[in-house]
Protein backbone atom coordinates (compact mmCIF):
# COMPACT_ATOMS: atom_id res chain seq x y z
CA UNK A 1 0.00 0.00 0.00
CA UNK A 2 1.53 3.45 -0.96
CA UNK A 3 2.89 5.55 1.75
CA UNK A 4 -0.04 8.30 2.03
CA UNK A 5 0.21 11.34 3.84
CA UNK A 6 -0.26 15.06 4.40
CA UNK A 7 1.77 17.77 4.77
CA UNK A 8 1.53 21.69 4.98
CA UNK A 9 2.89 23.97 2.41
CA UNK A 10 6.39 24.20 1.40
CA UNK A 11 7.21 21.51 3.95
CA UNK A 12 9.48 19.85 1.29
CA UNK A 13 11.02 23.03 0.10
CA UNK A 14 14.39 21.50 1.45
CA UNK A 15 16.56 19.01 0.96
CA UNK A 16 15.84 17.41 4.02
CA UNK A 17 11.88 17.07 3.97
CA UNK A 18 12.85 15.83 0.48
CA UNK A 19 15.10 12.61 2.16
CA UNK A 20 12.04 12.27 4.11
CA UNK A 21 9.33 11.75 1.72
CA UNK A 22 9.39 8.23 1.35
CA UNK A 23 10.83 6.67 4.65
CA UNK A 24 10.77 2.85 2.13
CA UNK A 25 14.04 4.31 0.74
CA UNK A 26 16.05 4.12 3.74
CA UNK A 27 15.76 0.28 4.66
CA UNK A 28 18.20 -2.34 3.01
CA UNK A 29 16.98 -4.43 0.50
CA UNK A 30 14.51 -2.79 -0.60
CA UNK A 31 14.31 -2.30 -4.89
CA UNK A 32 15.25 1.27 -5.22
CA UNK A 33 18.08 2.77 -7.69
CA UNK A 34 19.40 6.31 -6.71
CA UNK A 35 19.05 6.84 -2.87
CA UNK A 36 19.57 10.39 -3.46
CA UNK A 37 16.78 10.70 -5.74
CA UNK A 38 14.86 14.36 -5.41
CA UNK A 39 17.64 15.67 -3.62
CA UNK A 40 19.89 18.12 -4.70
CA UNK A 41 23.52 16.43 -5.15
CA UNK A 42 25.72 19.26 -6.75
CA UNK A 43 28.78 20.20 -4.94
CA UNK A 44 28.75 23.79 -3.35
CA UNK A 45 30.70 25.88 -4.99
CA UNK A 46 34.55 26.23 -3.82
CA UNK A 47 34.25 22.89 -2.61
CA UNK A 48 37.04 19.88 -3.74
CA UNK A 49 34.55 16.93 -5.16
CA UNK A 50 37.37 14.53 -4.23
CA UNK A 51 37.92 16.00 -0.68
CA UNK A 52 33.99 15.91 -0.22
CA UNK A 53 33.52 12.09 -1.22
CA UNK A 54 36.50 11.26 1.02
CA UNK A 55 34.80 13.24 3.33
CA UNK A 56 31.87 11.19 3.44
CA UNK A 57 33.51 8.06 2.83
CA UNK A 58 35.13 8.29 6.26
CA UNK A 59 31.73 9.06 7.99
CA UNK A 60 30.07 6.32 5.93
CA UNK A 61 32.42 3.97 7.01
CA UNK A 62 32.24 4.49 10.65
CA UNK A 63 28.58 3.70 10.34
CA UNK A 64 28.74 0.69 7.28
CA UNK A 65 31.55 -1.47 10.03
CA UNK A 66 29.48 -0.62 12.86
CA UNK A 67 26.43 -1.35 11.90
CA UNK A 68 27.74 -4.84 11.06
CA UNK A 69 29.39 -5.30 14.34
CA UNK A 70 25.50 -4.62 15.56
CA UNK A 71 24.33 -6.54 13.33
CA UNK A 72 26.38 -9.57 14.74
CA UNK A 73 24.39 -9.32 18.78
CA UNK A 74 21.00 -10.66 16.64
CA UNK A 75 19.54 -13.24 18.42
CA UNK A 76 22.77 -13.18 20.92
CA UNK A 77 21.61 -10.56 22.77
CA UNK A 78 20.31 -10.63 26.62
CA UNK A 79 16.55 -10.40 26.17
CA UNK A 80 14.37 -10.02 23.23
CA UNK A 81 13.70 -6.12 23.62
CA UNK A 82 17.31 -5.15 23.81
CA UNK A 83 17.88 -7.98 20.73
CA UNK A 84 15.64 -5.72 19.18
CA UNK A 85 16.94 -2.92 19.83
CA UNK A 86 20.40 -2.98 19.06
CA UNK A 87 19.43 -4.61 15.55
CA UNK A 88 17.37 -0.98 15.06
CA UNK A 89 20.46 0.80 16.12
CA UNK A 90 22.27 -1.74 13.19
CA UNK A 91 19.08 -0.62 10.61
CA UNK A 92 20.18 3.33 11.62
CA UNK A 93 23.69 3.60 10.95
CA UNK A 94 23.30 1.30 8.00
CA UNK A 95 20.31 3.97 6.41
CA UNK A 96 23.33 6.42 7.10
CA UNK A 97 25.83 5.12 5.32
CA UNK A 98 23.86 4.19 2.34
CA UNK A 99 23.11 7.82 1.99
CA UNK A 100 27.20 8.88 3.10
CA UNK A 101 28.55 6.17 -0.01
CA UNK A 102 26.04 7.29 -2.17
CA UNK A 103 27.17 10.89 -1.50
CA UNK A 104 31.03 9.77 -1.71
CA UNK A 105 30.16 8.15 -5.21
CA UNK A 106 27.84 11.19 -6.73
CA UNK A 107 30.66 13.43 -5.36
CA UNK A 108 33.81 11.85 -7.26
CA UNK A 109 33.19 8.67 -9.29
CA UNK A 110 37.17 7.81 -9.21
CA UNK A 111 36.15 6.92 -5.40
CA UNK A 112 34.21 3.31 -7.09
CA UNK A 113 35.79 0.62 -7.54
CA UNK A 114 35.35 -1.06 -11.18
CA UNK A 115 33.96 -4.73 -11.08
CA UNK A 116 35.76 -6.87 -14.36
CA UNK A 117 32.79 -8.67 -15.14
CA UNK A 118 30.71 -5.24 -15.50
CA UNK A 119 28.05 -6.19 -13.45
CA UNK A 120 25.59 -3.71 -13.16
CA UNK A 121 26.29 -2.85 -8.98
CA UNK A 122 24.71 0.48 -7.30
CA UNK A 123 27.92 2.68 -6.47
CA UNK A 124 27.14 2.58 -2.99
CA UNK A 125 27.34 -1.49 -2.70
CA UNK A 126 30.55 -1.81 -4.53
CA UNK A 127 31.97 1.02 -2.15
CA UNK A 128 30.79 -1.57 0.48
CA UNK A 129 31.40 -4.62 -0.55
CA UNK A 130 34.14 -4.22 -3.52
CA UNK A 131 37.17 -2.34 -1.65
CA UNK A 132 39.48 -3.90 0.30
CA UNK A 133 40.58 -2.69 4.37
CA UNK A 134 43.16 -0.66 3.45
CA UNK A 135 40.67 1.95 1.18
CA UNK A 136 38.23 1.87 4.45
CA UNK A 137 38.14 5.25 6.49
CA UNK A 138 36.57 4.22 9.64
CA UNK A 139 37.58 5.28 13.02
CA UNK A 140 39.38 2.21 15.02
CA UNK A 141 36.59 2.74 17.48
CA UNK A 142 34.03 1.11 15.07
CA UNK A 143 35.71 -2.05 13.68
CA UNK A 144 36.76 -3.81 17.16
CA UNK A 145 35.35 -7.13 18.06
CA UNK A 146 32.28 -7.78 20.11
CA UNK A 147 32.45 -8.20 23.74
CA UNK A 148 30.21 -9.16 25.97
CA UNK A 149 27.08 -7.04 26.27
CA UNK A 150 28.61 -4.17 28.72
CA UNK A 151 31.27 -4.04 26.35
CA UNK A 152 28.86 -2.78 23.29
CA UNK A 153 27.20 -0.27 25.73
CA UNK A 154 29.90 0.91 25.95
CA UNK A 155 31.01 1.45 22.56
CA UNK A 156 27.69 2.68 21.68
CA UNK A 157 27.69 5.55 24.53
CA UNK A 158 31.36 6.72 23.25
CA UNK A 159 30.25 6.06 19.62
CA UNK A 160 26.60 8.09 19.94
CA UNK A 161 27.64 10.99 21.87
CA UNK A 162 30.71 11.60 19.81
CA UNK A 163 28.28 11.14 16.69
CA UNK A 164 25.61 12.96 17.47
CA UNK A 165 27.43 16.20 18.34
CA UNK A 166 29.42 15.56 14.96
CA UNK A 167 25.71 15.87 13.20
CA UNK A 168 24.71 18.58 15.27
CA UNK A 169 27.19 20.99 13.47
CA UNK A 170 26.78 18.66 10.27
CA UNK A 171 23.28 19.93 9.89
CA UNK A 172 24.22 23.51 9.01
CA UNK A 173 26.70 21.92 6.38
CA UNK A 174 26.62 24.01 2.89
CA UNK A 175 26.27 20.22 1.14
CA UNK A 176 23.03 19.81 1.10
CA UNK A 177 23.11 16.11 1.36
CA UNK A 178 25.11 16.00 4.24
CA UNK A 179 22.94 18.95 5.87
CA UNK A 180 19.91 16.43 5.26
CA UNK A 181 21.42 13.25 6.48
CA UNK A 182 22.54 14.78 9.53
CA UNK A 183 18.93 16.35 10.34
CA UNK A 184 17.41 12.62 10.04
CA UNK A 185 20.20 11.15 12.15
CA UNK A 186 20.21 13.62 14.89
CA UNK A 187 17.19 12.12 15.61
CA UNK A 188 18.14 8.36 15.86
CA UNK A 189 21.19 9.19 17.13
CA UNK A 190 19.55 10.49 20.20
CA UNK A 191 17.88 7.68 20.99
CA UNK A 192 21.53 5.36 20.34
CA UNK A 193 22.82 7.73 23.29
CA UNK A 194 19.35 7.28 25.43
CA UNK A 195 20.01 3.44 25.10
CA UNK A 196 23.58 3.44 26.07
CA UNK A 197 23.50 5.87 29.00
CA UNK A 198 20.67 4.65 30.76
CA UNK A 199 21.98 1.16 30.25
CA UNK A 200 25.30 2.31 31.69
CA UNK A 201 24.03 3.43 34.65
CA UNK A 202 21.98 0.58 35.12
CA UNK A 203 25.16 -2.16 34.96
CA UNK A 204 27.18 0.41 36.57
CA UNK A 205 25.09 0.31 39.77
CA UNK A 206 23.51 -3.04 39.55
CA UNK A 207 25.61 -6.03 40.66
CA UNK A 208 28.61 -6.57 41.42
CA UNK A 209 29.72 -8.42 38.52
CA UNK A 210 27.68 -6.01 35.95
CA UNK A 211 29.54 -3.01 37.37
CA UNK A 212 33.21 -5.21 36.57
CA UNK A 213 32.06 -6.07 33.04
CA UNK A 214 30.95 -2.80 31.89
CA UNK A 215 34.32 -1.35 33.51
CA UNK A 216 36.23 -4.20 31.85
CA UNK A 217 34.80 -3.07 28.28
CA UNK A 218 34.82 0.48 28.98
CA UNK A 219 38.73 0.50 29.96
CA UNK A 220 39.12 -2.26 26.70
CA UNK A 221 37.59 0.80 24.66
CA UNK A 222 38.88 3.76 25.84
CA UNK A 223 42.07 4.05 24.22
CA UNK A 224 40.25 4.25 21.06
CA UNK A 225 38.50 7.46 21.88
CA UNK A 226 41.16 9.90 20.98
CA UNK A 227 40.95 9.27 17.46
CA UNK A 228 37.97 10.20 17.31
CA UNK A 229 38.74 13.75 18.37
CA UNK A 230 42.03 13.65 16.22
CA UNK A 231 41.60 15.99 13.06
CA UNK A 232 42.66 14.94 9.61
CA UNK A 233 43.73 16.39 6.46
CA UNK A 234 40.38 15.89 4.51
CA UNK A 235 38.51 17.03 8.08
CA UNK A 236 40.31 20.13 8.27
CA UNK A 237 39.84 20.79 4.43
CA UNK A 238 35.82 20.58 4.53
CA UNK A 239 35.31 21.89 7.45
CA UNK A 240 37.30 25.18 6.12
CA UNK A 241 34.90 24.90 3.13
CA UNK A 242 31.74 24.96 5.52
CA UNK A 243 30.86 21.18 4.45
CA UNK A 244 32.04 19.35 7.18
CA UNK A 245 33.02 19.25 10.83
CA UNK A 246 36.49 19.80 12.34
CA UNK A 247 36.15 16.78 15.28
CA UNK A 248 38.40 18.55 17.63
CA UNK A 249 36.27 21.27 18.17
CA UNK A 250 33.59 18.60 19.60
CA UNK A 251 35.69 17.71 22.72
CA UNK A 252 34.58 19.70 25.42
CA UNK A 253 30.94 19.45 24.47
CA UNK A 254 31.63 15.25 24.38
CA UNK A 255 33.94 15.29 27.40
CA UNK A 256 30.59 17.62 29.07
CA UNK A 257 28.18 14.40 28.67
CA UNK A 258 30.18 11.40 28.91
CA UNK A 259 30.80 13.05 32.57
CA UNK A 260 27.56 13.57 33.10
CA UNK A 261 26.80 9.49 32.65
CA UNK A 262 29.84 8.65 34.52
CA UNK A 263 28.88 10.56 37.17
CA UNK A 264 25.63 9.38 37.62
CA UNK A 265 27.14 5.93 37.45
CA UNK A 266 29.80 5.73 39.73
CA UNK A 267 32.23 5.58 37.31
CA UNK A 268 36.02 7.81 36.97
CA UNK A 269 37.22 8.20 33.70
CA UNK A 270 39.82 5.42 32.49
CA UNK A 271 42.94 6.00 33.41
CA UNK A 272 44.61 4.63 30.42
CA UNK A 273 46.61 5.63 27.10
CA UNK A 274 45.50 6.23 24.03
CA UNK A 275 46.05 3.71 20.89
CA UNK A 276 48.51 5.06 18.67
CA UNK A 277 48.41 4.62 14.52
CA UNK A 278 50.85 2.70 12.76
CA UNK A 279 53.37 5.25 12.14
CA UNK A 280 51.27 7.89 12.97
CA UNK A 281 48.73 6.76 10.85
CA UNK A 282 45.14 5.75 12.33
CA UNK A 283 41.85 4.48 10.73
CA UNK A 284 41.59 7.38 8.86
CA UNK A 285 44.79 6.73 6.82
CA UNK A 286 43.09 2.93 6.07
CA UNK A 287 45.45 1.92 9.05
CA UNK A 288 43.59 -0.55 11.01
CA UNK A 289 43.52 -3.55 13.25
CA UNK A 290 43.44 -6.95 12.05
CA UNK A 291 39.97 -7.26 13.40
CA UNK A 292 38.68 -5.17 9.78
CA UNK A 293 39.94 -7.52 7.53
CA UNK A 294 38.60 -10.66 8.99
CA UNK A 295 34.75 -9.13 9.44
CA UNK A 296 35.53 -7.42 5.88
CA UNK A 297 35.83 -11.42 5.01
CA UNK A 298 32.63 -12.16 5.83
CA UNK A 299 30.83 -9.30 5.06
CA UNK A 300 31.81 -8.86 1.15
CA UNK A 301 31.83 -12.93 0.77
CA UNK A 302 28.21 -13.10 -1.17
CA UNK A 303 28.40 -10.00 -3.19
CA UNK A 304 31.80 -10.97 -4.46
CA UNK A 305 30.62 -14.55 -4.91
CA UNK A 306 27.46 -13.22 -6.38
CA UNK A 307 28.23 -9.38 -7.99
CA UNK A 308 25.53 -9.58 -9.97
CA UNK A 309 22.87 -10.77 -7.47
CA UNK A 310 19.33 -9.73 -6.88
CA UNK A 311 17.30 -10.86 -3.93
Amino acid sequence: MPDVRTHEPGEHDNAYAGLLVNDDRWAFGTDFEDPLAGVEATVPDGVDPAALAAYCLMLGDDALVLSQRLAEWCSRAPDLEEDIALSNIALDLLGQARLLLARAAAADPAQVPALPDGSPVPDEDRLAFFRDGLRFRNVRLAEVPNGDFGHTVARILLFSAWRLALFEELCRSRDAVLAAVAAKGVKELTYHRDFAARWFVTLARGTAESRRRLLAGLDALWPYRAELFATHDVERTVARAGVGVDPAGLTAHVDAVLGQVLAASGVGRPDVPALAGVLGRTGRDGRHTEALSRMLAEMQSVARAHPGGRW
